[in-house]
């Protein structure tokens, strides 16, 4: 039986899809809040020319550029898709059960794709050094990468518990020549005042981001990178989902159930927005679900204007959040730890096209799960991404139950080798 299907490098696509025509209602534009100055007009001071005409754009496709192309072909696209044969014999379930393998990239994750672009363009445009945020480490470790391809500095602000435990993502993104601060931190005025509250704040993804856009917005000489919520994001990421389209034509598959976990949405949005837009046309009927912890159910959230940022620096964006001041227990998946869902997919839930399950904090049942995965496909997911192995194996075993013979496509969006003190410490061996 085949059980990996790839296409070839000149199949890379040569478009990302832009999903906004195609939405069943308009997104809502940022707006300024009612006092202060305007963050609506200072964005073109904190993000890239390019990027902020693709956050606005309104053309389906939208060309990728051939050094993009390429630098996407150094690191590794396409992707393969494989089948989830022993998996499958392992749950007894009719279910066809597909993963997606965005953990072979040179940093293990699916970040690679909007750095790799966004460095594309930094450079287009003159600038020298880049500003970002990072949860889990996947973002900072991916555009630390694409800097050092580049010739770009990087200055990482990386969410204080998960800094303080995955010493060894520390060290890559030092290695690739990136400066990385724990967050909240010293070097930013939002950072000092939150230590100056509490010296041992936890921090979170949306003090990292303040912290990014406050040295970006000081300094002329640096520009801020995003890794997820804003729609260029998603549609830099729109490879993953464009290759498996290819991929699933290949294998005469059609996805019954599409799943990935999700914290701001770029690797969900990647992965399933290609598959959104068939449907938005009326052209498939899949079910969606987004794969989230408990403590971050974002999507179980308020669907309204909120800013992006615990310092209120970005305009304020409608989509579905806890509040951008909300507190959240540190978790190891921490990269879903994040108040609020990209807009364009705030939209897409809003309609009913996005369903979505909040797994307990203690996070056993999510790492039983990856547990189960790694012993038949042999592959370790990434704390995140086990969220999306876990939840597709209960949509398994629900077809067990049913013996319907559904087909199950998911995302493995980062790979684990870096953070398997998170899994011994929640299975305790």
């Amino acid at each position: 039986m085949e059980n990996q299907f790839n296409i070839s490098v000149d199949d890379i696509p040569k478009k990302w899809y832009n999903i906004l025509p195609d939405l069943p209602e308009p997104m809502p534009k940022p707006m300024d809040p009612e006092e202060g100055p305007s963050r609506v007009q200072n964005l073109p001071n904190l993000l890239l020319g390019e990027c902020l005409k693709q956050e606005f754009s309104e053309d389906t496709w939208i060309d990728i550029p051939e050094g993009v192309r390429e630098l996407f072909a150094k690191a590794g696209r396409p992707r393969p898709l494989f089948r989830a044969t022993r998996l499958e014999e392992y749950l007894g379930t009719p279910a066809k059960i597909y993963y997606k393998s965005e953990f072979y990239s040179p940093t293990g994750s699916h970040k690679v794709n909007t750095a790799l672009a966004q460095a594309y363009y930094a450079v287009k445009e003159g600038y020298e050094h880049l500003s970002t945020e990072t949860g889990a480490g996947q973002w900072g470790t991916a555009l630390s990468y694409a800097c050092s391809i580049a010739g770009l500095k990087a200055k990482v602000f990386w969410v204080r518990a998960v800094h303080s435990w995955k010493a060894d993502r520390l060290a890559f993104m030092r290695m690739l020549g990136s400066e990385v601060y724990a967050s909240p931190s010293d070097q930013t005025e939002c950072g000092r005042k939150l230590l100056a509250e509490d010296p041992n704040h936890p921090g979170s993804l949306g003090i990292a981001v303040s912290e990014g856009l406050e040295v970006a917005d000081k300094d002329p000489n640096v520009i801020y990178s995003l890794g997820s919520v804003l729609n260029h994001v998603l549609l830099h990421q729109t490879v993953i989902g464009l290759e498996t389209m290819e991929q699933l034509a290949a294998a005469e598959a059609e996805p019954d159930i599409m799943v990935s976990c999700l914290g701001g949405g770029s690797n969900f949005g990647g992965f399933a927005i290609p598959f959104l837009g068939k449907v938005c046309r009326g052209e498939a009927d899949i079910k969606f679900i987004a794969a989230q912890s408990e403590v971050a159910p974002n999507l179980q959230g308020e669907y309204r204007y909120d800013h992006a940022d615990h310092a209120e620096i970005t305009p304020m964006l409608k989509m579905y959040t806890l509040g951008h001041h909300a507190s959240m227990d540190p978790i190891k998946g921490d990269g879903l730890r994040y108040h609020g869902c990209a807009p364009v997919l705030s939209v897409l839930r809003h309609a009913g096209l996005i369903d979505t399950v909040a797994y307990p904090k203690d996070e056993r049942h999510v790492f039983e799960r990856a547990k189960i995965f790694v012993q038949n496909e042999g592959f370790l997911p990434a704390p995140e991404s086990a969220y999306s192995a876990a939840c597709a194996i209960d949509e398994a075993l629900k077809c067990k139950k049913t013996g319907e013979e559904k087909t199950i496509v998911f995302n493995i969006s980062g790979h684990g080798f870096m953070d398997m003190n998170g899994y011994q410490e929640v299975l305790g061996f």
